[in-house]
């Protein structure tokens, strides 16, 4: 795949102190391999990129999610069980060891604990106890969607060991689960805004210095972010994005990919500090839902549908966009 414009001259994006060098189609798959819709990434202790694609429901044996190292080199492949609905993964260190969080929606409609090289721990279905799921909602998953249904989207995690997990196509709930995988409780629900969701995608526990720890939902398509205390209780609304799909916390930093082609850094007081890759007019006009189609259309420097970003141990971002033939850009930080 080649992006418009492909210049031997690196692309700078940003300014001050938060200047960046724009990587498109950073990492390479194997060609025994293919991409299908980017979803989400996470990097692990040692600077490893994860990699998690929707994938496709009729190749059973494809996998879903691609490890490679620090410098873009594929490692390893696994995650068949996901094909189809991959979605959102996260790392977290327990003890001396790091594992995987994945979920997955559309007909799959399960999250499971990973081995980084792809043991399942545990796998779990829809939270039946919660009492807003369809009968049979998790023992028959079928690709049907509505405010019954289960397609889990996201990870946050708590001191305690538990973890929320955040119902961003179905119920549009937030889940607790304690430090074993076992349902506590949930909040949220369908609304438009104040503590309802629509499409409540993206989730983070906000544990920046000099702020009071809390929970932070990307209300997708209410085009802003929430935050909430510890307990979920809503607490406030920031508006002003298109489409924020996830967000990450790094030192003073929280970064939101937005779908509407753009990556947003905020500050500590969550202070819009830099716009990285903006391409939000020609994607957001009359015709711009060609260009997600059309890599012809796609303009070195500029994003197209951020889904999802996470930080390097550097500061460094790595993006994941929500196109059909995958895309992983590396915003390398030099300031």
């Amino acid at each position: 795949m080649a992006t418009a414009s492909k210049t031997e001259k690196p692309m700078i994006v940003g300014e001050g102190e938060h200047k960046f060098e724009l990587i498109h189609e950073w990492p390479q798959l194997p060609d025994k391999y293919t991409w299908q819709t980017t979803h989400n990434v996470a990097v692990d202790k040692a600077g490893n990129l994860y990699v998690i694609h929707e994938g496709r429901e009729d190749l059973k044996d494809h996998p879903s999610i691609f490890v490679f190292d620090s410098e873009g080199k594929f490692i390893r492949a696994f995650g068949q069980q996901f094909q189809g609905g991959g979605h959102g993964i996260e790392i977290r260190q327990e003890g001396s060891e790091e594992f995987l969080y994945v979920c997955a929606y559309q007909q799959v409609k399960s999250f499971a604990k990973m081995t980084l090289t792809g043991e399942t721990v545990w796998q779990q279905y829809a939270p039946m106890q919660s009492g807003v799921y369809a009968a049979d909602e998790d023992t028959k998953p079928k690709k049907v969607w509505g405010r019954d249904r289960f397609m889990p989207t996201n990870f946050a995690f708590l001191d305690d060991g538990g973890f929320l997990l955040v119902d961003g196509y179905g119920a549009f709930v937030v889940h607790r689960y304690d430090k074993d995988g076992k349902w506590l409780s949930h909040f949220g629900g369908a609304g438009g805004g104040e503590g309802k969701f629509n499409t409540p995608h993206g989730i983070w526990v906000d544990k920046r210095e000099g702020r009071r720890p809390s929970i932070v939902v990307c209300d997708r398509a209410n085009h802003a972010l929430q935050y909430f205390t510890m307990d979920g209780k809503y607490e406030e609304t920031l508006k002003g994005y298109g489409l924020p799909a996830n967000v990450e916390t790094w030192k003073n930093l929280l970064v939101v990919p937005e779908l509407h082609a753009r990556v947003t850094l905020l500050n500590e007081k969550n202070e819009v500090v830099a716009r990285l890759g903006d391409d939000v007019a020609r994607v957001t006009a009359k015709d711009g839902g060609a260009i997600r189609g059309d890599s012809s259309k796609w303009v070195e420097g500029k994003f197209v549908h951020p889904h999802d970003a996470c930080f390097g141990h550097d500061g460094s971002i790595f993006v994941a966009e929500w196109v059909g033939t995958g895309r992983v850009s590396k915003l390398k930080k030099i300031s």
